[in-house]
Order: C-alpha cells, then structure tokens, then sequence
C-alpha cells in the first residue's frame, strides 16, 4: 500500500508553492495563493489525495480531500 502523498500550499521565497508532503522540493511555484491553490487543486482532485492551505506564517488555513475518506467531516462547510 502506498503512503498517502498530501499537496500543501506553502509560502515560497517567489510568492506561493505547491508542495508534496516528503518532497524535497517545491512541485510548483506561483505569484499568487490563489494561482497555487487552484493549480494545487486540479493535482489533489486527479491524484485523489488532500489539499492543505498554509497562511503566510506557516499554520494552516484550510484543507479539502479529494480522495477516499474513511472519517468524512462533520462539518457542511461546503
């Protein structure tokens, strides 16, 4: 069985990044958060996987899954 692979939107040096957990390198780099986590999301929703939004400072904003959920949220946010 293969490690789950999540994407994360990260602050980069140029602007934004998309960012596979483990990688040791940014997948994509982008002026804007909004350019990086549409770009992240298109990877996440064909790679079935979830999306992790990082603010500026490094926390995290927001997540989506894009993939098989076995604890769906609670939550209707969406």
């Amino acid at each position: 069985m293969s490690k789950k692979s999540d994407i994360h939107v990260v602050p980069h040096k140029n602007g934004w990044a998309t960012h596979r957990e483990g990688a040791s390198r940014a997948g994509s780099v982008h002026k804007t958060q909004a350019d990086a986590i549409e770009c992240g999301q298109s990877r996440a929703e064909r790679e079935h996987v979830e999306l992790v939004i990082h603010r500026k400072d490094g926390r995290i904003r927001d997540s989506d899954s894009y993939g098989p959920d076995p604890y769906p949220p609670k939550d209707k946010k969406h």
